[in-house]
């Protein structure tokens, strides 16, 4: 990974694989771990390479939660169906936001006030209707998320300036969601989908999220995260396993938890001088 030992400058210059010699990728943690770990008289005498590869990449899954998180960006324009398809490595969001005509982001804050519920279909007298194996049957888009879809300016009640704008300095206390034009948002997780507002038609939106690390063939983690992983995969395997004594299963369970919080203060990427400007901060009576 990175600048080989053969590389020279001009060609790691003229490529186009820069940066990555901050990392290392899934299959150089497997072969290390069987190189360091695996054999007679170290801690695993034996391990098939299946077992060490699929702890890995439970590693890599868990540590992309909170040790190492993967964020990933993707631009796309909302069409008049109002959504579009969460990506494939999908955990959380970190932001939505769409873009003006100067480049700047505007933040999109996610709405609580609906959802997209299953529309059970009835008759005029209110029974449910089934179909012919005797399930209930539903309708295809519901009243709810019909209505939103539909809503003047995207905005339905959602933006309280209705009650707000003649009564000055009663805006105390609104929430976020509701007092800005930027549209609203949420995430349909059932139909694994983002819905929009109406006017958001045509913009171009920007989803930051945390991606869980293993879409690839080749994952890659963090050198500052790597002992981590060791820990971890050794403390997998071996709590796997009835023969292994309790106090092996505990001494690598506090080495691992110890290697992942390590991981973490490492990649929090915390500098002296950045701490010292904000404790300075504190002792300012007025901040600007």
């Amino acid at each position: 990974m990175g600048l080989l030992p053969d590389q020279t400058d001009q060609q790691y210059y003229n490529g186009s694989d820069f940066g990555n010699y901050q990392y290392v990728d899934l299959n150089y943690i497997v072969n290390n771990f069987i190189i360091s770990y695996v054999g007679e008289d170290k801690l695993i005498s034996k391990v098939k390479r299946t077992d060490v590869a699929f702890h890995a990449n439970r590693a890599v899954q868990e540590f992309s939660y909170d040790t190492f998180p993967i964020e990933e960006a993707l631009e796309i324009e909302v069409t008049s169906q109002l959504h579009f398809v969460l990506p494939r490595d999908y955990v959380n969001y970190v932001k939505m936001s769409w873009t003006d005509d100067q480049g700047v982001q505007r933040i999109i804050y996610p709405t609580s006030n609906t959802s997209n519920p299953k529309a059970i279909l009835q008759s005029a007298t209110g029974a449910y209707l089934y179909d012919s194996s005797g399930g209930l049957t539903f309708a295809a888009e519901s009243e709810t998320l019909g209505k939103f879809k539909n809503a003047p300016n995207g905005q339905s009640s959602d933006v309280q300036d209705s009650l707000y704008k003649h009564n000055r300095g009663s805006r105390y206390g609104l929430s976020p969601e509701q007092a800005q034009s930027n549209g609203v948002f949420y995430i349909d997780r059932v139909e694994g989908v983002v819905r929009f507002s109406s006017n958001m038609v045509g913009k171009i939106v920007t989803l930051s999220y945390i991606s869980d690390g293993v879409t690839g063939d080749n994952p890659k983690i963090p050198k500052l995260a790597e002992e981590a992983v060791y820990k971890y995969i050794a403390y997998a395997i071996l709590s796997s396993r009835t023969s292994t004594p309790e106090y092996v299963v505990a001494r690598f369970k506090k080495e691992s938890s110890a290697a992942r919080r390590n991981a973490k203060i490492r990649l929090s990427n915390m500098k002296t001088l950045e701490i010292t400007q904000v404790m300075r901060g504190k002792s300012k009576q007025i901040k600007h």
